[in-house]
């Protein structure tokens, strides 16, 4: 624990005195750094895969589930995609040093904002290697350092993936230090990061819901939490059903296994009888087991070959993160909302409509932090939103809420221009 600890005191030490100097780092250097790590993903891509089929294999070995298996696992073409979200970032516009909001008061004093990095930024998170990637070049474009430490089961990734960060960094010119890695991975090290509050200016947990009440409740820094995301779609009684269908399929189909996915699906009593049967359907022929509340099971219980499972009150408000999904009938737009109120995760909701009233309700009175009319959740993410990449998804209010990306890790401070002035 002793050699744990000093790690993370010397790293932490190193990355804040990286972040004065990132301060005030040229957006060229920045760049240049970014667009090396992009360049680096693919061309040292056997490297890398390397290192996760250790850390995969040994996951599989011990037992761990399908949905984190899928979000360890790296490949070409997820090193491509995590490759060009790192070039979207680059091609940004640098946030650091943005003046905005000047006025002039009537004292003849001009006054506005300055947009500055936050410092330190510390990340906690549990077996996506690719965060490590996501995370490390959005705060070197917002000009921020980064104390990054995964989960024991992404060590090997982690460590590949953040020595070519750390080494194209270098070679742009970037200060030494500004990313940094901790390798060990004994418990004691989170709980000491978290009382780091003189380096650390803010934690972002990515992870599961343990993970998340963990950090939250025992940081003495500012914490940015999100992440769990009980998501539903509400299929109202004028939707287009070949639309709501598709809408339905892609959320819970796509990438069943991420916050974003569908969890839950509501159904206007008017038309579940047109609708169900073709969802079920196509979900039925992605193997996705539905657990209904009673008007569905009665609607769905005569179709051969589905996944059926008798709905409980535990399956309201759950995250599933696999191919699973429940299903309610509900009488009105308002029942879907106090259905959504009561088991939201303020997360991501969607309702697929052609009235334009209704729609315009939904997106007014569901406090999530991303709600959608007519179009899959899955969308809320920062390489979709054309952000680059996310360090997390807050569904919190304060200070950021959503994907986050370069703007949402950054302060401002006043700036006043004044030719003399002084208070009467």
């Amino acid at each position: 624990m002793e050699l744990a600890t000093k790690e993370l005191e010397e790293k932490a030490k190193a990355a804040k005195a990286a972040s004065k100097k990132l301060a005030f780092l040229s957006t060229e250097i920045k760049n240049k750094a970014l667009l090396n790590i992009a360049e680096a993903l693919v061309s040292k891509q056997d490297e890398i895969l390397a290192a996760n089929k250790v850390d995969y294999e040994q996951a599989k070995t011990s037992g761990m589930g399908e949905a984190m298996l899928d979000r360890l696992m790296l490949s070409a073409s997820r090193l491509e995609a995590m490759s060009q979200d790192v070039k979207t970032v680059a091609a940004l516009p640098d946030p650091v040093g943005e003046i905005f909001e000047m006025r002039t008061l009537a004292n003849g004093l001009q006054i506005g904002k300055k947009r500055v990095p936050l410092g330190v930024i510390g990340a906690i998170y549990e077996s996506r290697p690719n965060v490590t990637i996501d995370i490390s070049s959005l705060c070197l474009k917002s000009g921020n350092a980064v104390i990054l430490r995964g989960g024991k089961e992404s060590i090997n990734s982690n460590m590949a993936l953040a020595g070519v960060a750390q080494q194209s960094c270098l070679q742009a010119g970037m200060p030494n230090g500004a990313i940094q890695l901790i390798e060990s991975t004994e418990r004691a090290v989170v709980n000491h990061m978290l009382k780091m509050k003189g380096i650390i200016d803010l934690i972002i947990p990515r992870g599961g819901a343990g993970l998340i009440k963990l950090i939250s409740e025992n940081a003495t820094m500012a914490v940015v939490t999100g992440g769990v995301g009980v998501c539903h779609t509400y299929v109202d009684k004028s939707a287009d059903l070949d639309k709501a269908t598709a809408i339905a399929y892609n959320a819970k189909v796509q990438r069943p296994t991420v916050c974003n996915a569908l969890d839950c699906l509501l159904v206007h009593n008017q038309i579940a009888k047109d609708y169900l049967p073709s969802t079920a359907k196509e979900w039925g022929k992605a193997n996705v087991e539905m657990h209904c509340d009673e008007r569905a099971m009665a609607i769905l219980s005569s179709i051969p070959s589905l996944k059926l499972v008798p709905a409980t009150e535990e399956d309201w408000g759950k995250e599933f993160l696999s191919l699973t999904a429940a299903i309610k009938v509900v009488d009105s737009l308002d029942e879907a909302l106090e259905h959504i109120a009561k088991y939201g995760s303020g997360h991501s909701e969607a309702i697929v409509t052609e009235d334009y009233s209704s729609a315009m309700r939904f997106l007014n009175e569901v406090d999530a932090a991303c709600v959608y009319a007519n179009a899959s959740t899955r969308f809320t993410d920062g390489s979709q939103f054309g952000l680059g990449a996310e360090i997390g998804i807050s569904t919190q209010k304060f200070h950021a809420r959503g994907p986050m990306a370069l703007k949402e890790v950054t302060s401002y401070k006043w700036i006043i221009f004044g030719s003399g002035q002084v208070r009467p």
